[in-house]
């Protein structure tokens, strides 16, 4: 099946009138539907003509979200490339890693980053195209709105293949050399938007006034669609800033957002957000891990019934499952238990416990967490032996280990993969040990999540030091912070005399981390 998303938008805009679309928060942008309607044509238009982006062709972006907004939906679906997501925080070498992977034809990019990227990305042969205007131009780094300012906003015909056309890539994490890249269809974008109309609890409507805190090229990005099909108004945020987004939700009368447990938990110990007004919120989505049942009574008494939690994965980016608001309000003991879960599945989408053959296990038992669902990847682009490993039959083997209780509730009880989820980030041990390697006075090390009442996860380390050679856990975790950025750094840092290894020498992570976390209901990493 193929569509005309021009024709698609201009009934958007015809039928949500002068209604805002987007607000740009920090450059003070704002777009009714008609102008966001027509500023995405004239972009698509450039990409088509000026910049020559066709069919198989790529374009990357490492944008904040006031910028990424403009290159996301409904741009990309509008012309016939693939666009890429990279995560504007990870470190250049990460972003040289997709690169070299993808091949991109053109990469847009902050003017912070124009400088330090020019001759990385020259070595590609990418053209450079900078947002805003940067302190130094380079020769050849082509401005963004000066492109547009001649491209056409009017319609045009192009038509997709919902079904096989891959719109979209995307990376599972940071893992150096490893990185796994996955592929969407529009299909699976539109399966990321109805899943949400399903949950009322949700309220989508004209109404709605959705503020991005988190980045639009990862979680955040599925509240994004629902919220413009369906006529509300997209707020984007780019800076980390909990006092700046209470004055946003207060002066714009926001009425969704998105964060992680751990912001919210800081929110209420913020005077700036006490004296605020933010009683225009009615839903606030939280996801990456549960909700603490002693915090969540003061979330409540300060914000109200308003929170959900999603579960959803690169691989799926839909609401999988999702813990409504009425969840959130437990009466009993086995209602606050389930405030550990993940909640329910979203009707139409499919889920169960697998045993280790595959074999589906009964309500209660332990096992890997498979997903089927319609907005299930394509895949991993250029990645064969990964994809035939983890894919099979359109079902998708998540590495979660978990079960399904009596009442259709989802526990995640563990992951079979090493990654550990900090503050709502994704953190992957090989990697951490990598850099960790690569300091002289470190022999091997160990690198799990514990436990943290917070972000749920706090990196930690244990670290066997080469005979003779010293380092302090300080200079270790500064040298971690250099090679790959802070939020994968350890927080911790112990030495230990030896680690436990397999019969081949294999670190075993897993005994690591049993000794952290034999005492918590619930493993989450």
């Amino acid at each position: 099946m193929n569509v005309n998303f021009c024709r698609q938008m201009r009934l958007l805009a015809l039928r949500h009138g002068d209604r805002p679309a987007l607000v740009n928060v920090e450059r003070n942008r704002r777009y009714s539907y008609p102008e966001y309607h027509r500023l995405t044509n004239r972009i698509a238009n450039m990409l088509r003509t000026t910049l020559a982006i066709g069919r198989g062709d790529k374009f990357f972006l490492i944008l904040e979200n006031d910028n990424l907004s403009l290159l996301h939906f409904p741009t990309f679906f509008k012309q016939e490339g693939t666009v890429a997501f990279g995560n504007y925080r990870d470190p250049m070498e990460e972003h040289e890693r997709q690169i070299a992977l993808l091949k991109p034809k053109v990469v847009f990019l902050e003017s912070e980053k124009v400088e330090p990227y020019y001759e990385m990305l020259r070595r590609h042969d990418c053209t450079i195209v900078t947002m805003d205007p940067p302190r130094v131009t380079p020769d050849g780094v082509l401005s963004f709105w000066d492109l547009i300012g001649g491209a056409s906003d009017a319609d045009n015909d192009v038509e997709l293949d919902i079904h096989h056309h891959v719109v979209t890539l995307r990376f599972t994490g940071g893992t150096t050399g490893r990185g796994k890249c996955a592929m969407y269809t529009i299909d699976n974008l539109f399966g990321t938007r109805d899943s949400a109309y399903v949950h009322r609890d949700f309220e989508f409507d004209e109404g709605t006034r959705f503020l991005h805190f988190a980045p639009l090229s990862h979680g955040s990005m599925m509240f994004f669609f629902p919220t413009l099909f369906v006529g509300g108004a997209t707020y984007t945020q780019n800076l980390p800033d909990l006092e700046q987004w209470s004055r946003v939700v207060e002066a714009e009368r926001i009425t969704h957002s998105f964060l992680v447990p751990t912001l919210l938990y800081r929110l209420l110990d913020m005077p700036a957000a006490k004296a605020r007004d933010l009683s225009s919120l009615r839903t606030v989505a939280y996801g990456a891990a549960p909700m603490s049942p002693t915090k969540l009574g003061g979330l409540i008494a300060r914000f109200g019934p308003i929170f959900m939690q999603a579960y959803a994965a690169t691989e799926a980016a839909m609401f999988v499952s999702v813990l409504d608001k009425a969840d959130h309000l437990p009466d009993n003991e086995r209602a606050t238990r389930r405030l550990s879960s993940a909640g329910r599945a979203t009707p139409g989408v499919e889920v169960y416990v697998a045993d280790d053959s595959g074999r589906p296990l009964p309500p209660g038992e332990t096992g890997e967490i498979m997903i089927r669902c319609r907005a299930t990847v394509q895949g991993y682009y250029l990645n064969p032996e990964d994809t035939a490993a983890e894919f099979s039959n359109g079902t998708w083997k998540s590495g979660d280990l978990g079960y399904i209780d009596d009442g259709g509730y989802l526990f995640i009880v563990d992951r079979k993969k090493d990654m550990i989820i900090s503050g709502g980030f994704n953190v992957y041990a090989v990697e951490v040990e990598a850099a960790l390697a690569s300091h002289p006075a470190v022999l091997m090390s160990a690198v799990v999540g514990v436990p943290h009442p917070e972000w749920g996860e706090a990196v930690h380390a244990e670290i066997v030091l080469r005979s003779g050679l010293m380092a302090t856990a300080e200079e270790l975790i500064v040298h971690v912070k250099n090679k790959i950025g802070g939020y994968k750094t350890p927080k911790t840092v112990i030495f230990v005399e030896g680690l436990p290894l397999t019969a081949v020498g294999k670190v075993l992570r897993r005994a690591v981390k049993e000794k952290y976390w034999k005492e918590q209901a619930r493993k989450v990493g």
